[in-house]
C-alpha cells in the first residue's frame, strides 16, 4: 500500500517535471521561430512601407529643415566656378565651355536635391527586391521543428530519474529565459537598422548637394555607398537566418539532452552576433565609412 502511494507521488512529480520541460521548450522555440520568421518581413520592407508615419515625419523634416540648409549648393557651385576661372591663368584664359560645364553641373545638382527622396527610396526598393528573392529561397528553412524535438525529448525523459528531470527542468527554464532575451535582441537589431535608415535619409539633401563638386563630391559618393550598405545589409541578415536554419536542422536529440538544448541556445546567440556584424560588414563591402 505504502509503495503504491510513493509510486503515485513519484509518477505525479515525473509528470509535473515533464510537462514543465515541454512547456519551457514550446515557449522557447515559439519565441525564436516567431522572431526569425519576422526578420524577412522586417528587413524586406522599404522605409515608407515599414512605418508610414515615421517616414512622413522624416520626409517633412528633411524638406522643411534640411533642404534649406542644402542651400549649400549655392556656395559649392559658386566655389567651383571661382576655382575654374582662377585656375585659367588668373582669368586670362577663359572659354565659354567653362560656363556651359558650370550650368550643366548646376542643373544636375538641382535635380539631385529636388528628387532626393525619390532617388534614396529607389536604392531601398532595389534592396527590397533582393531580400524578397532571398526570402523565397529560404522559405521554410529557418524554423525549428519544435514538435519533433519535444517528442524526441519526451522519449528520452521516460528513462530519466527524478533528479535528472529536476536539473533538466531548471536548464530549460534558464535557456528559455535566455532565448526570450535573444528574441528581444533580434527585434532591437531589426528596429535599430530601420531607425538608422530614417536618420540617414533625413539629411539626404546635404550630401546630395555636394555630388557635382570636384572637392566635396566625396561626401555625396560616400553617402551613396552608405545607402547601398544599409539596403544590402538586409540581404546579409537573410543569409545569417538561412545559415542559422541549416545549423539548427543538424541538432538531434540523444541521451545527452543537455548538449542539444544548449546547442540550440548557442546557435541563437550566434545568430544575434552575426546579425550585429552585418552592419559593419556591409559598410566594409561597399567601402562606406
Amino acid at each position: 500500500m505504502l509503495d503504491s502511494v510513493f509510486e503515485a507521488i513519484e509518477e505525479w512529480i515525473r509528470t509535473l517535471l515533464t510537462n514543465m520541460v515541454d512547456s519551457n521548450l514550446t515557449t522557447m522555440f515559439a519565441d525564436v521561430n516567431e522572431k526569425t520568421g519576422q526578420i524577412a518581413s522586417q528587413v524586406g520592407q522599404t522605409p515608407q512601407g515599414w512605418n508610414s508615419g515615421i517616414y512622413s515625419m522624416i520626409q517633412n523634416l528633411s524638406n522643411t529643415v534640411i533642404m534649406p540648409i542644402a542651400g549649400i549648393i549655392t556656395f559649392v557651385l559658386c566655389y567651383e566656378l571661382i576655382s575654374m576661372l582662377t585656375e585659367k591663368n588668373n582669368m586670362h584664359d577663359i572659354d565659354t565651355w567653362m560656363f556651359f560645364k558650370y550650368f550643366f553641373k548646376m542643373m544636375i545638382a538641382v535635380y539631385l536635391v529636388s528628387n532626393t527622396f525619390t532617388i534614396t527610396m529607389a536604392v531601398f526598393d532595389l534592396g527590397q527586391s533582393v531580400v524578397n528573392s532571398a526570402a523565397g529561397a529560404l522559405s521554410g528553412e529557418t524554423a525549428i521543428d519544435a514538435s519533433a524535438l519535444i517528442s524526441q525529448m519526451d522519449t528520452v525523459m521516460e528513462d530519466m530519474e527524478i533528479g535528472e528531470l529536476v536539473v533538466l527542468a531548471l536548464e530549460t527554464l534558464l535557456v528559455s529565459f535566455c532565448m526570450k532575451i535573444m528574441s528581444i535582441v533580434i527585434t532591437i537589431i531589426c528596429y535599430g537598422r530601420m531607425i538608422e535608415i530614417y536618420l540617414y535619409t533625413s539629411v539626404a539633401p546635404i550630401p546630395f548637394a555636394t555630388m557635382t563638386n570636384r572637392e566635396w563630391g566625396q561626401i555625396g559618393i560616400n553617402y551613396f555607398r552608405g545607402l547601398f550598405a544599409l539596403a544590402f545589409q538586409a540581404f546579409l541578415m537573410m543569409v545569417c537566418v538561412g545559415i542559422y536554419g541549416v545549423l539548427v536542422a543538424t541538432i538531434h536529440i540523444s541521451a545527452d539532452m543537455h548538449a542539444a538544448l544548449f546547442g540550440v541556445a548557442g546557435y541563437t546567440v550566434l545568430l544575434c552576433y552575426t546579425l550585429l556584424k552585418t552592419s559593419s560588414l556591409s559598410k566594409q563591402i561597399f567601402g562606406s565609412h
